[in-house]
């Protein structure tokens, strides 16, 4: 979600017809970073900072787990460390990231980082009063299949429900906002969420809340069945175009300023690499014509 969360990724192909928010950001993104991510699954290495929103996002989840009279700043801020533990326990490779030149470990590096978690999640308080909030749901799974027969599926950071029924979906990101130009593309997330919820429910959320713990920032959007109806419309374009160039096996590299932060570079053309050979088997386009989306 934004900032990655360390959630598993199911298998998306067009022989299994599944989307999810974060590969579909990744072929509009870039179409061949999302063939490495699912059709080559290369390797990527951890970092330190999706590492962070991966203890951040635990800390806001199992705080409400205690009483709203306990849910306090000094509370989550010492349940950082524990919850580093426990990611670790899970993931021993991510001890690398703490280490030096020498394969030492450094502490003062994971000290600063752990400090930077922990302000992060005082922040929120800042931004939310979670003694006042009961959620419905924390880290729903979410799954429904369209008509077409795509299955939309993601991870919902927290779903509230208000006593007239009401429902907020509410997603934490532990970067900072975007510019006014650029919130389109975590807004589409979210009304990605809310599609998949409408669908399953049968009624429209009525508030969308994208939380920015980097910069102290929460952003809302109150969505419409006219926007949710133009997602549908713009997911099913989209894996339209995922599985032509699947099937033909054409991903074009689209470069943007983010490929500063892209593991891939080695095998992307645009900085003078290959891909590696196709692992699937490929046919032309039908009439040489590639999905735009």
């Amino acid at each position: 979600m934004g900032t990655s969360t360390g959630k598993a990724e199911r298998a998306e192909s067009p022989s299994s017809p599944s989307l999810s928010p974060s590969r579909a950001a990744d072929f509009m993104r870039c179409p061949l970073l999302y063939r490495f991510r699912v059709i080559d699954k290369l390797p990527e290495k951890p970092s330190p900072a999706a590492t962070r929103g991966t203890v951040v996002h635990a800390v806001l989840e199992r705080l409400f787990d205690a009483p709203a009279a306990e849910r306090t700043a000094p509370r989550a801020r010492a349940m950082v460390p524990g919850e580093w533990e426990r990611l670790l326990k899970a993931r021993p490779e991510l001890a690398e990231l703490f280490r030096g030149e020498d394969g030492a470990e450094d502490p003062e590096r994971l000290g600063r980082w752990l400090a930077d978690a922990e302000r992060l999640v005082e922040q929120w308080f800042s931004l939310e009063d979670p003694t006042r909030l009961e959620p419905a749901e924390r880290e729903l799974y979410v799954e429904t299949r369209l008509e077409s027969g795509l299955t939309l599926r993601g991870y919902i950071d927290r779903v509230d429900v208000a006593p007239s029924g009401e429902v907020r979906i509410v997603d934490y990101k532990t970067g900072k906002a975007p510019a006014p130009q650029y919130a389109g593309d975590a807004l589409f997330q979210m009304k990605f969420y809310a599609l998949v919820l409408w669908r399953l429910r049968g009624a429209v959320p009525r508030r969308l809340q994208l939380v920015y713990l980097g910069s102290g920032d929460v952003l809302t959007y109150d969505p419409g069945e006219s926007d949710l109806l133009a997602v549908e419309r713009k997911v099913r374009a989209l894996w339209e175009a995922i599985a032509e160039a699947t099937a033909t096996g054409v991903f074009l590299p689209r470069q943007t300023k983010l490929c500063g932060w892209c593991d891939h570079q080695a095998h992307c053309p645009e900085f003078g690499g290959t891909p590696p050979p196709y692992p699937l088997a490929a046919h032309p386009a039908p009439s040489g014509r590639m999905g735009q989306v």
